[in-house]
């Protein structure tokens, strides 16, 4: 199992650009599936995107798609979020998520690990 550790979100206006981090600890972070999930005030949390453990293939919510790039960096163990174009519906509390089949990513439901969260803000 890896140990994951959200950072990077914030406060920007509508139309910036903010860079999430997911820094993950253990060997095996290259087997994972990374993805990342948000949550706003009084909502269920939602499946935003994941990318499979060598980096070639990615997936995006019908929301973020064009807007928002998922990475990795396997040798600095770390996945990243790129998001740009925020509107005010994309505040919520965001959350780094890895497991070893890319399905299972998707669905959310029975993830491996999870980050603890970090908040974003986009104010209009």
């Amino acid at each position: 199992q890896v140990q994951l550790v959200a950072s990077g979100g914030g406060l920007v206006q509508a139309g910036g650009s903010l860079r999430l981090s997911c820094a993950a600890s253990g060997r095996t972070f290259s087997s994972y599936a990374m993805g990342w999930f948000r949550q706003a005030p009084g909502k269920e949390r939602e499946f935003v995107a994941v990318i499979r453990w060598s980096g070639d293939i990615t997936y995006y919510a019908d929301s973020v798609k064009g807007r928002f790039t998922i990475s990795r960096d396997n040798a600095k163990n770390t996945a990243y979020l790129q998001m740009n174009s925020l509107k005010p519906e994309d505040t919520a509390v965001y959350y780094c998520a890895a497991d070893r089949q890319f399905g299972t990513v998707v669905g959310g439901t029975s993830v491996e690990s999870w980050g603890q969260g970090t908040q974003v803000t986009v104010s209009s």
